[in-house]
């Protein structure tokens, strides 16, 4: 699978859970550790870990592997790393608060459907 199909399925699925905010950063060319992030935040901590899994298992029968541990111990960011696209899944305080757009401000920025 491309990055970039990556990326929009991940967009998908966020979108699917009720992801708030999705916002989808191309950070190919000023970034080496992947090409895409993917930032969002859910409602709650059930809401994030929910999301999270919905990826992780959705992705999984996909064939595209979680390249870090799943065990979503923290309540106000989750990260998934799928190698080219890497998820960034937080509380709205912690979003706030590290404001990833901001420092990522040169890439090229997609908000992705009707929750963001």
């Amino acid at each position: 699978m491309t990055s970039q199909r990556l990326a929009l399925e991940v967009s998908r699925i966020a979108e699917d859970k009720k992801a708030q905010e999705i916002v989808l950063l191309d950070v190919r060319g000023i970034s080496v550790v992947c090409d895409y992030f993917l930032i969002c935040n859910g409602e709650s901590f059930v809401h994030m870990r929910t999301i999270a899994k919905e990826m992780e298992e959705k992705l999984g029968e996909k064939g595209v592997a979680l390249l870090n541990t799943g065990d979503y111990l923290n309540e106000r960011w989750i990260l998934l790393d799928f190698g080219d696209v890497v998820v960034h899944i937080f509380s709205p305080e912690a979003r706030d608060y590290y404001q990833l757009e901001r420092l990522w401000a040169d890439a090229k920025r997609r908000k992705i459907g009707v929750f963001s």
